[in-house]
């Protein structure tokens, strides 16, 4: 596993293999609360512990671990690293259920040449069973990232029907989970299970102009966000 700064002092990506989780940071002086957006793959739990060690932070202080979907790459470690630190999982509604074990991944419908990408994904550990502790909806805020208006929830759908961005408006910051990616280019994320809702998400998320832009796959977008965004948009056509 690979740790990046993103934003000194604040944000770091922590990249593996396969996929991507985010830690935010607040306060200082060592006794900073913590957020997790994603989790990495199941077993992952140690590595995001030294991690977050070498960074100087206790990971006692890890408050809560906000899952942008139920891929097995995303959600993998978190019930691990929150029976470990008692943090809270938070997930949408329509993702909770897969999350917990309770109903099975729904399928993406995939484009020819999405086979062997996503063949190569399922080489990912199977998550297990992993509790929701907080089911979100389109519009709620969370208690963390600072300012008037502190961190929002935005359903994006289509990828999976839970799928979710995570908007820190104060920050200029947007986690995007899987709805779009920038691998080699910032495009539609693949595997999605309706292409269209994706696409619109998509165009939804690029709207919101933020100067930071995150990923579940594919390096963060820290100049000109907003314009590469819109750019990708641009390049989807418009599905009915």
């Amino acid at each position: 596993m690979d740790l990046v700064e993103v934003l000194p002092q604040r944000l770091h990506m922590l990249r593996f293999p396969i996929g991507q989780a985010y830690l935010w940071r607040e306060g200082e002086g060592g006794s900073e609360a913590l957020t997790l957006i994603d989790s990495g793959h199941a077993g992952a739990a140690g590595e995001i512990e030294g991690a977050v060690r070498s960074l100087g932070l206790a990971p006692e202080r890890l408050e809560r671990i906000v899952l942008t979907h139920c891929h097995r790459d995303h959600v993998g470690a978190a019930e691990e690293i929150a029976g470990r630190w008692g943090a809270e999982v938070v997930a949408h509604r329509l993702d909770a259920p897969v999350i917990r074990g309770e109903l099975p991944v729904p399928e993406p419908v995939l484009l020819d040449w999405e086979l062997p990408l996503y063949a190569h994904g399922l080489t990912v550990p199977q998550a297990p069973p992993t509790r929701v502790d907080r089911e979100v909806e389109d519009g709620e805020v969370l208690p963390f990232g600072g300012g008037a208006v502190v961190v929002v929830v935005v359903h994006a759908p289509g990828h999976t029907p839970g799928s979710i961005g995570v908007h820190l408006p104060h920050h200029g910051v947007l986690f995007a989970g899987d709805c779009i990616a920038g691998v080699g280019q910032v495009m539609l994320g693949v595997f999605n299970v309706d292409r269209a809702q994706a696409q619109a998400s998509l165009r939804r998320l690029a709207a919101l102009s933020p100067e930071v832009a995150c990923f579940g796959h594919g390096d963060p977008l820290t100049e000109d966000a907003a314009a590469v965004l819109l750019a990708a948009t641009r390049s989807e056509p418009v599905l009915p």
